[in-house]
């Protein structure tokens, strides 16, 4: 018997070890201004304190960095939204991170319902509730023009009639309907100037360079709070993306539907629109997008039929993903379809033209792709073997190709040794 028992206790304490050698650490690095008093890039893993409200870090999942100086987490345990990482002076980001510095701490969503599903843009976050609310808030222009549920400085309720009339005047909204065939013949127009075209693609860098080196002003007229995202009766969100001003979200049935700026074409309507300001839906997988590429051509270089053609991209969408001014989409069948802002190659199509629609990354149409991430000038996308494939801007090294170049236009596979990848994409 005192043999016995020996062992259990030794047992008992094995897995003790065992139990203690599993615990996780959230880790943290780069721009967080709130964490340090001097306010400097972190640069190496600092691990994240733990919130003096008690929520443990070890059911933190979707953590992710807000473009502008905070970070965010879902505490799985108790379906809060946790924000943390900014300072009073860092502008649009202190208003949308909940004021909250150096300890990460739950953002006062207005409701009970727990947090399932979140990303953090330049300045905005989305999130989706487990009743399947959709909240966004942070930059108006990223906040469609709804009922807005909650005030960051009185913290009450306020009908949304105010708020639409306001955005209206700063955003200058326009509908994709209304305004489509005006945009269409702007963008052939613009097309067909390649002086106008340059020009443009210069006033974007110098725009993109201000906002990686500027936040935004802290200025709450310009900051929406908390509100309900109206989408059509029906719809379930099961995941969200939050690029630099704009957002994608997926439903259960694999549509996508976009809101915020799409000057780019980063909503993938066709055209240039400045605002989207009610979710639409974006036709990923629209024939017309498709229809004269290449890479669905049959060997004797006729176009395949519809119907093959539509099997050969997939029937739905599975992944999607948000870059600072561009966007991507994976396809039930492992496809890998770009669109939006594309001065560095981000779009993956060999070229550094803006891309208004949905489009096949016809590099990879041979490779099942299983996810993808979207930096503010670069993608990176993973495949089902195992590889990493980058593209776009390389400005800072972003690409992990081991080379000086500005940019890729094509697609660079990056292996770590022995085949396996040592990046790892949720």
């Amino acid at each position: 018997m005192n043999g016995n028992g020996e062992r259990e206790k030794e047992e008992e304490k094995m897995e003790e070890e065992n139990d203690e050698e599993k615990r996780y650490k959230v880790l943290m690095w780069g721009y967080l201004p709130g964490v340090l008093t001097h306010k400097s890039p972190l640069t190496s893993p600092v691990s994240v304190q733990s919130p003096e409200t008690g929520i443990d870090v070890q059911s933190w999942k979707d953590v992710c960095g807000g473009g502008c100086g905070f970070a965010m987490a879902i505490s799985a345990g108790s379906g809060k939204l946790i924000t943390w990482g900014s300072a009073d002076d860092q502008g649009q980001s202190y208003l949308t991170s909940g004021k909250h510095g150096e300890t990460p701490e739950p953002f006062p969503i207005p409701t009970d319902d727990p947090v399932v599903k979140a990303a953090a843009g330049w300045a905005h976050i989305v999130s989706v509730t487990e009743k399947n609310d959709v909240y966004t808030w942070g930059w108006k222009e990223c906040v469609p023009s709804s009922k807005l549920v909650a005030n960051f400085a009185a913290g009450g309720s306020v009908e949304g009639d105010s708020f639409r009339k306001e955005s209206s005047v700063l955003t200058e909204q326009e509908s994709p309907q209304s305004q489509g065939s005006k945009l269409t013949a702007s963008s052939v127009a613009h097309q067909d100037n390649k002086k106008a075209e340059e020009t443009a693609k210069r006033r974007r860098t110098v725009t993109a360079k201000q906002e990686l080196e500027s936040p935004p002003p802290a200025d709450e007229s310009l900051s929406a709070p908390p509100c309900i995202v109206e989408l059509d009766p029906g719809v379930k969100i099961t995941s969200v993306a939050a690029g630099g001003r704009h957002t994608l979200a997926l439903s259960d049935v694999g549509q996508v539907w976009g809101w915020g700026y799409g000057g780019e074409g980063q909503l993938g309507l066709g055209s240039r629109i400045k605002i989207v300001a009610t979710p639409h839906l974006i036709p990923c997988l629209d024939m017309s997008s498709h229809g004269a590429d290449r890479s669905l051509r049959s060997p004797q270089g006729s176009i395949t039929p519809g119907s093959e053609t539509r099997k050969a991209l997939g029937s739905y969408i599975k992944r999607i993903a948000c870059g600072g001014r561009h966007s991507a989409v994976i396809t039930d069948a492992g496809v890998l379809l770009t669109f939006g802002w594309g001065l560095y190659g981000q779009c993956g199509l060999g070229n550094t033209n803006d891309v208004l629609r949905p489009t096949c990354v016809s590099s990879l149409l041979n490779t099942r792709i299983e996810a993808v991430a979207g930096g503010l000038w670069h993608s990176v996308c993973l495949c089902d073997h195992g590889r990493v494939y980058t593209f776009g801007g390389n400005q800072f090294g972003q690409l992990g190709l081991g080379t000086g170049a500005d940019h890729a236009e094509r697609i660079a596979k990056c292996i770590a040794g022995d085949g396996t990848s040592m990046v790892s994409l949720a």
